[in-house]
């Protein structure tokens, strides 16, 4: 089956680690949805504090701050009004047992009844444990909601797209597992593959970069050209057999 590239999920339910994972992954989907007259929530597992230099000297509850207005700014550039922290430390996911951020979850999942349910793949993407234990909380709500008609759907990317955009890069600048290799599939394996027209584009960019803590210093360091083209598509499959060893395998100890 040739996967959905309209875009047009219906109701849309985000599961993501921190602050600017939902733009960099899904900001086009929410935007599509949100123009077809559908819902969107997003949930973020926690405020990013540990994203800065380790010099940087403000305090956690500043970086915080930062985090949380940078967000706020994000989403208004989106349209997105509706948002949900988990409130759990930057880096520590692992350390949340897993009913009770599940049990969140679910009560998530049960009261907007989403019609698709975004959240990273199983490898989180880039190893984060942040990311994976968002995707195996994300997975176990799922399961025991058991909505009709809803859909659970993976970020990933295209053998594709991994071979232009990570060409002359050093991956373990950007991965967090040593000698991980993040997931690439060949496009009959997706499920959804949003390409972002020009002006879809150009709101995308905006609002990544209004997460300027994050964004603006690897804008600078590869061009705009560069990172527009970087964040123009969309992937996601739908879980497969495997999925979950995967989960046990970048999940921490």
């Amino acid at each position: 089956m040739s996967p959905d590239t309209t875009g047009d999920l219906g109701t849309v339910l985000g599961v993501w680690g921190h602050p600017d994972d939902e733009a960099y992954l899904s900001a086009g989907l929410m935007m599509r949805a949100l123009a077809n007259g559908h819902r969107v929530v997003c949930v973020t597992a926690t405020r990013g504090e540990a994203g800065f230099p380790a010099d940087d000297p403000s305090s956690i509850d500043e970086r915080q701050a930062v985090r949380e207005a940078e967000l706020a700014a994000c989403l208004g550039v989106l349209g997105v009004t509706e948002h949900r922290w988990l409130g759990y430390g930057d880096g520590r996911c692992a350390d949340v047992p897993d009913e009770e951020a599940v049990a969140v979850l679910a009560e998530v999942m049960a009261e907007v009844r989403p019609d698709a349910v975004l959240t990273f793949g199983p490898d989180g993407g880039t190893g984060h444990p942040d990311h994976v234990a968002a995707c195996r909380w994300s997975t176990l709500a799922f399961e025991r909601v058991a909505l009709p008609g809803s859909r659970l759907l993976y970020s990933t990317k295209t053998r594709d797209w991994a071979d232009r955009i990570y060409a002359g890069v050093d991956r373990s600048t950007i991965m967090m597992v040593e000698g991980l290799e993040p997931e690439a599939v060949d496009p009959s394996e997706l499920a959804v593959w949003l390409t972002c027209d020009d002006a879809l584009l150009s709101r995308k960019v905006d609002a990544l970069r209004a997460q300027v803590s994050q964004v603006e210093p690897f804008v600078q360091a590869i061009g705009e050209d560069a990172f527009t083209e970087l964040v123009r598509e969309e992937f996601y499959r739908e879980p497969r057999a495997g999925d979950e060893e995967m989960m046990r395998r970048f999940s921490a100890p």
